[in-house]
């Protein structure tokens, strides 16, 4: 490891954490101990991620659940592996049938958009592949916090007001009832310190520990699930539920400065976090804080998002193919694009052919980049009744033209915004990294890469650094931490500049980097949020 790689440029409220044995990096100080915990009693780095994936689940609601999907990529005995815990849609829901209840695009809340859950049989997939330890240990931590309660973090107490002051205004039907039920008891939100509960949660977790999650998908959960879908006009069944099956897959890749940045394939909207640094390959950067820099990187962003947005759905439905726009000649047509005013970005032609990240790494070599979601905060609004679990709305994101990529079908994935990343070089670990936050994720990616690759900043000095959000157009966000005379230079190259004060709206992420020579870990956590590193 480099001396640069150690300076700090930007202010932050932590240093890099260091250790040799073992590292967790997540949102949550609670969740990250809890992997600790397993690592240092016989667990190894994939036991340590399910445990904090299942404490998140209950210490972080607003963000994550049981009723929602999750992905990873799993680097173990010298291999990477991937793995799409995304559900699909009911198999009975179809335009038509949208069409037919009034609706002309998918609604946010309620029982259209919620699409198969696909956390707990990941758990249980990754769990019977590698762990070390059973399912039932790796969740007990879960359970604890379930049952007997947690003192409420800061960042999760305002985004849990938030929540219930939209879900008040806005979900007034009966069906909505279990949500407030379950998540706001009292008739509020809870506050900072308080401590919460939720027996319902601590059972079903319970249940899927003991079945390795076979309760949840055969069993009496699913029957209380599918009663809940008919009881008010769901398209969700037992059937559904039984059918599903998470997917071992073949992680993807693009060669960035020597180094090897691998995501998920589609449906997971990684694709475009590679096709942006495919592009930004033919440019060399003198210098971090530039308005060339940021012009070029933003630049390249939109271009590879509205490819995203056009193609991305279920591989086998995508209309071009991942090689094709992961090529260096398609990269380098849409890098001539790039000039020295903003543009307002169109897809291109190639050849046809709210959330919760984690990281996790042992001494014995394995390293998970994992992340899960309910999105947009609790998900649907829904609560199964007596369970805890808050059903994800996914669904939202399916497109109601049926000539798009992303039409909506049954049985179908969509596209989704949940991705883990993970760093290799010269076929050795790097390590994993991820930035939560909806549509922030692959340009969450872009920045951190490009920070640690680029200009050589340490992981927590790569996630401190301010942040921009390309949204629509030429408009941009940048945060309040953004030197002002690079919002300037930017404007007058035509970008529409908005500082936004929304911590939120950026992105929450970790790192842990692998030096190869010592083995050592370097960790970084995200300074916008309770997010904190476990370590020995």
């Amino acid at each position: 490891m480099t001396t640069d790689y150690l300076h700090y440029p930007y202010a932050s409220q932590r240093m890099t954490t260091v250790a040799n044995k073992g590292m967790v990096a997540t949102s949550q100080p609670l969740a990250a101990q809890a992997g600790l915990d397993l690592l240092k009693n016989g667990g190894n780095a994939i036991d340590a991620a399910i445990a904090t994936a299942a404490v998140l689940t209950v210490v972080e609601p607003t963000s994550n659940g049981i009723g929602g999907d999750a992905f990873a990529l799993v680097w173990t005995k010298g291999e990477l592996h991937g793995l799409n815990g995304s559900g699909p849609a009911p198999q009975s829901i179809s335009i038509d049938s949208v069409n037919e209840r009034g609706y002309n695009e998918i609604p946010k809340y309620g029982w259209i958009p919620v699409t198969v859950p696909g956390v707990p049989a990941s758990w249980a997939a990754l769990s019977k592949r590698f762990g070390k330890l059973s399912l039932k240990e790796a969740l007990a931590p879960a359970i604890h916090y379930a049952e007997e309660g947690f003192p409420v973090s800061p960042t999760l107490s305002k985004f849990w007001k938030d929540a219930y002051v939209k879900f008040e205004e806005e979900l007034r039907d009966e069906e909505f009832k279990y949500w407030f039920e379950t998540f706001a008891p009292d008739g509020r939100a809870p506050e900072v310190g308080e401590v919460w509960k939720s027996k319902g949660h601590a059972e079903t977790l319970r249940k899927i520990a003991e079945t390795d999650a076979a309760a949840f998908y055969q069993g009496e959960i699913a029957d209380q699930i599918d009663a809940f879908s008919k009881r008010y006009n769901g398209y969700l069944t037992k059937e559904d539920l039984s059918a599903f099956k998470p997917e071992w897959v073949d992680p993807i890749s693009v060669q960035y400065r020597g180094y090897d940045v691998w995501e998920i394939p589609p449906n997971g909207q990684g694709l475009i976090a590679l096709s942006a640094l495919n592009i930004l390959n033919g440019f060399s950067f003198a210098h971090k804080d530039s308005v060339d820099t940021y012009h070029k990187q933003i630049e390249a962003m939109k271009l590879a998002f509205v490819d995203g947005q056009e193609y991305i759905t279920d591989e086998h439905e995508m209309s071009v193919a991942v090689r094709d726009l992961l090529s260096p000649t398609y990269g380098e047509s849409r890098r001539q694009l790039i000039g020295d005013e903003a543009l307002v970005p169109s897809p291109g032609q190639p050849p046809k052919g709210g959330t919760v990240y984690l990281a996790t790494a042992d001494d014995e070599g394995n390293m998970v980049s994992f992340i899960q979601s309910n999105y947009m905060g609790f998900g649907s609004g829904l609560v199964v009744p007596g369970t805890g679990i808050a059903l994800q709305n996914r669904g939202h994101n399916f497109s109601m033209d049926p000539n798009h990529d992303n039409a909506l079908k049954g049985g179908k994935r969509t596209y989704h915004t949940i991705i883990p990343g993970f760093l290799s070089k010269d076929g050795d670990a790097v390590g994993p990294f991820g930035v939560m936050g909806g549509f922030m994720q692959p340009q969450g990616h872009l920045q951190v890469i490009t920070n640690l690759i680029d200009f050589h900043l340490n992981p927590q000095s790569a996630l401190d650094a301010p942040r921009w959000q390309w949204v629509d157009g030429k408009r941009v966000w940048v945060e309040s931490t953004f030197p002002p005379y690079l919002a300037e230079a930017l404007s007058r190259k035509g970008h529409e500049i908005e500082v936004q004060l929304e911590k939120g709206a950026f992105g929450r992420g970790q790192i842990i980097w692998r030096d190869q020579q010592s083995g050592t870990f370097f960790g970084g956590t995200e300074s916008r949020t309770d997010g904190t590193i476990a370590a020995y």
